[in-house]
This record gives structure tokens, C-alpha cells and sequence, in this order.
């Protein structure tokens, strides 16, 4: 962070909306954490179960397809430049018959996008500061962060570690992960990620139809985060498997954690033309005309991967480093649990989410990285539901997780 140091002040005065945020985001804290510790003590190795970011190289169909695209760019008969806002359609039509085959969703349904947690932006543009918002607690940051940018919320209570004006949706292991729903305030806008970020619980068929419901019932709005969906073994991976959804959701999803694309930066978000506002005019038409005020489409070269990604073979491809992820996770969920530990998630996820009874989360995440050079992720970070809890996650090379994992058990056993 650049400190103020100017003896010159312009008259502009700063977004009060921003001035509301608390510190710093949280992956951008961790990070600075990491580098500080790495200044300490240098010579030790880092391991880092932290941010979830992807470690296995691409397939090679599909990097082969995106250098192949960018070398036709030096041809006169490769050469494009910009491409429609919405997405190549090709691309488009593939999501479509690939994630929602017998759901009804439409290419033209489908926008392609630089990744969920932009549309996330964008979304909450398109809502805009009148908004009332309901999250799930725990949960990403970036709903709630997007949300007091926006103008959507009050104040930060620093005693409840919540902010006014969002309704917080409690998903502890008491009520096996899913808000208690008659008790829930009715808001415009209701952010539900499934599997879970970053408790790794992926929502069950009954209960995402109580959540469909729900939100029929109060007139609002999902917003379903269903980045994770391709790691659900058993369960629904979409919203729109579940009757009446059209009408009242819309689903982000990524490449960033299906295919290794952290890096390459390419997702989509799907708005039906059934869900229309109070006054019956269509959502699309007004998400449209954001995308194509506030984006110029995403990189051609990314889309070409994205194709190859969704070919037969660059499917079964992408498929492997999932399974390998998820064999991580499957080490780390034993390693916690030979330990005693309380242990969630990971099965249907790529993130195991640890219970430390009676413990502040960032007391945790700092023991752990001072006496074991091991990154985590304090839950608190995703609201105070994850106060005694922290975030583990699978992406790693397999030989870092197995050392990890000797790590944790010399430590506390």
C-alpha cells in the first residue's frame, strides 16, 4: 500500500464507499504475510495451502491450441482483432451443451467473460447501491467487498465483524452448511457459492431447492457461484438443475479452477431470458448492454483454450489434474483428521476446512507459518463464521502436499 506522502492535495474528495473497507483484501494480505516471513527467514521452504491458485501444467491439446491461435496473429489470414463482447459463439454454445445439457440454457444465455470474480463486478454494477444483499457466512470476500464499493452497505461493526445492512446467512457444521432459511431476512440479491468457498460444502438437491423457493418467495435474486461445480462428485453443479431456477437466478462459473486457467483468465456467467425486474424488463438486456459498455470480450487467444478445453479429449484432459487435486485433498483430510482435528470439505472440493475449537483464526494461521513455513488461510478472512477455523487448500504439487502434511503432523501432534 503507497502511503500518502504528496504535500499537494488535489479537491477531490476520496469514494466513501472505499473508505468503509477493512484493511487490506484478503489474498493481497496473505501475500504480503508470505513475503514477510520469506524476508525472515530465507532459507527456509514455503509452502503455500493458501491462496487456491492452480499448479499443474495446462494439457498440452490445450496450450497447443492457444499457441497455435496466437501464432496465426502474425498471418494476414489468422489475424483478428476484436471479437463480440458477449463471447465467441462457438465457445458459447459449448458451455451451454457441456455444463447445461437438458437445462434449457441457450448460447445466447451465455456471456464469456475474464473470469467469475469480474462478473461478480459487473454484476453488482448492473444492480447497483439500492440493493439489498444476503451472503453466505462464510464465504468469498468478494461479494461482500463488491458490495460495500458499490454503496450496498452500512458501516463496518468491528465487535460482530460484520457490516450493516448485509443480511450474513450462518453455514456452520450445526446446520450442516446451509442457512437456516424462515430466519433469513428477505433481501434484492442472494450470493450462494456452491461447493463452497471456502468451506468446500456442496449444497445438496433438496436444499438448493429450498434456496430456489426462497427466493421465489421473496421476489430476489440468486447469484450462483458455482466456480468449483466440475469437483462435485455426487449432487447438482448447476442452479439450473433445480426447477424455477430460471426465473430467478444467475449462475458465474470459471475456467480458473476446472482447467488450470488462474493465469489465462477465462469464465462466463449466464443470465435466462425468464428472469425479468419488478417492472417485467429482461435482466439479460440490461447485463448486455454493461458487457459491452465496460468490456471489450475476453483475450481470443484464452477463448481458443477454452474451445480445446471443452473438446472430448481436452475434457478428459482437464479432468485428470481435477482427480489430482482432489487426491490432495484426500491427503490433507487425513493428515487433519489422524490429528483429532474436526475436518470439512474436500470431497466434493479442491479446499479442506479445519475446526481449532476456542482459537482466533489468524493466531492459527500465524503459528502454523512460524513454526512450520506453511501457508493456510485464516477463516475469519471469510467472515466471523470461520473465526475458529482455517482454510487449507489442494492445489500443490503432490511431493509439497505429502511434506506439508509431515509438517503438520510433527507439529501438532
Amino acid at each position: 500500500m503507497v502511503n500518502a506522502v504528496s504535500c499537494y492535495f488535489t479537491k477531490v474528495e476520496r469514494n466513501a464507499n472505499l473508505e468503509r473497507l477493512q484493511y487490506n483484501y484478503l489474498f493481497p494480505e496473505i501475500s504480503e504475510r508470505e513475503l514477510r516471513h520469506v524476508k525472515k527467514y530465507p532459507n527456509a521452504k514455503v509452502i503455500s495451502l493458501g491462496i487456491g491458485d492452480t499448479t499443474e501444467p495446462l494439457p498440452e491439446i490445450i496450450a497447443s491450441s492457444m499457441a497455435d491461435y496466437a501464432r496465426s496473429l502474425s498471418t494476414p489470414q489468422g489475424y483478428k482483432g476484436y471479437g463480440a463482447e458477449q463471447g465467441n459463439k462457438e465457445l458459447r454454445k459449448a458451455i451451454a451443451e457441456t455444463f447445461y445439457k437438458d437445462m434449457g440454457i441457450k448460447d445466447s444465455e451465455v456471456f464469456v467473460s475474464d473470469g467469475s470474480q469480474c462478473d461478480i463486478s459487473r454484476l453488482q454494477m448492473l444492480f447497483g447501491s439500492n440493493m439489498s444483499i444476503a451472503v453466505q457466512d462464510p464465504s468469498f470476500p468478494a461479494y461482500i467487498d463488491t458490495g460495500v464499493i458499490i454503496g450496498q452497505t452500512g458501516n463496518y461493526e468491528k465487535e460482530s465483524g460484520r457490516y450493516q445492512n448485509i443480511a450474513y446467512m450462518e453455514c456452520g457444521p450445526e446446520n450442516n452448511f446451509f442457512p437456516d432459511l424462515p430466519k433469513t431476512a428477505r433481501t434484492d440479491i442472494i450470493f450462494f457459492c456452491s461447493p463452497n468457498n471456502p468451506t468446500g460444502h456442496a449444497s445438496s438437491r433438496e436444499q438448493l431447492e429450498q434456496l430456489v423457493e426462497f427466493a421465489q418467495q421473496n421476489g430476489s435474486i440468486i447469484v450462483y457461484d458455482s466456480a468449483y461445480a466440475v469437483y462435485i462428485t455426487d449432487g447438482p453443479r448447476s442452479i439450473y438443475e433445480i426447477p424455477g431456477a430460471r426465473k430467478v437466478a444467475i449462475e458465474v462459473s470459471s475456467f480458473s479452477k476446472i482447467a488450470g486457467f488462474t493465469g489465462v483468465r477465462l469464465g462466463w456467467t449466464v443470465v435466462p431470458e425468464e428472469l425479468v425486474y419488478s417492472n417485467g424488463f429482461p435482466v439479460i438486456n440490461d447485463f448486455n448492454r454493461i458487457v459491452c459498455t465496460c468490456f471489450n470480450g475476453a483475450s481470443n487467444i484464452a477463448q481458443a483454450g477454452g474451445l480445446a478445453c471443452l473438446s472430448s479429449d481436452g475434457f478428459k484432459a482437464v479432468l485428470s489434474n481435477v482427480n489430482y487435486y482432489k487426491e490432495n485433498a484426500k491427503i490433507l483430510m487425513n493428515t487433519f483428521t489422524s490429528l483429532g482435528l474436526r475436518v470439512y470439505g474436500g470431497v466434493n472440493a479442491p479446499y479442506v476446512w479445519v475446526h481449532f475449537p476456542g482459537s482466533n483464526s489468524w493466531d492459527v494461521f500465524n503459528e502454523i507459518l512460524e513454526k512450520t513455513h506453511i501457508i493456510t488461510v485464516p477463516g475469519s478472512g471469510f467472515g466471523p463464521g470461520g473465526r475458529e477455523f482455517i482454510r487449507v487448500t489442494a492445489f500443490g504439487h503432490r511431493e509439497n502436499i505429502l511434506e506439508a502434511s509431515e509438517r503438520l503432523r510433527s507439529f501438532l501432534s
